[in-house]
């Protein structure tokens, strides 16, 4: 009866194992190797168009993963940049569209918790998921979202 009782629980707690497993989901998740990949060519492009800037590569939770400031930029883009690929990354779209949306008149986007609504923030796509984002912050707004685009266009 002792033997028949623990299979049973065994069985059970089988089932359980197996319920919990199906509700866990795959997820890709940014690298350092890739988060590198990625700021390296927008370091390559920015120094072919002589920009001095600050390149962000976070997570998709906003983290930061990676920091690159290039030569003679100023300090002040070290956080901006964080926070340009913040938004692109916890908001899953480009820091542009807080920027735009401003622009036109909603200035309750300035309330947004963890949002830098200023254009040079973009999300890394994989597979149609966000999986991170890069910031990039120094020059005017359409060159930091360029040389954004760059490295985020590193993954496919």
């Amino acid at each position: 009866m002792v033997f028949l009782k623990s299979v049973a629980a065994v069985l059970v707690l089988a089932a359980f194992a197996g319920a919990a497993h199906a509700q866990l989901a795959d997820k890709k998740v940014l690298t350092l190797q890739a988060a590198k990949k990625i700021a390296a060519a927008a370091e390559t492009e920015a120094k072919k168009q002589h920009a001095r800037v600050v390149i962000a590569v976070v997570d998709d939770g906003g983290n930061l993963i990676l920091l690159e400031r290039l030569d003679d930029t100023q300090v002040a883009s070290v956080e901006v940049g964080i926070g340009k690929a913040r938004t692109a990354a916890i908001f899953r779209r480009p820091s542009k569209e807080f920027e735009d949306q401003i622009r036109g008149g909603r200035i309750a986007a300035l309330a947004l918790p963890g949002a830098t609504p200023l254009q040079g923030g973009v999300p890394i796509i994989f597979e149609g998921k966000v999986i991170g984002a890069i910031g990039v912050s120094g020059e005017t707004p359409s060159q930091d979202e360029e040389l954004a685009k760059v490295g985020a266009g590193v993954i496919k």
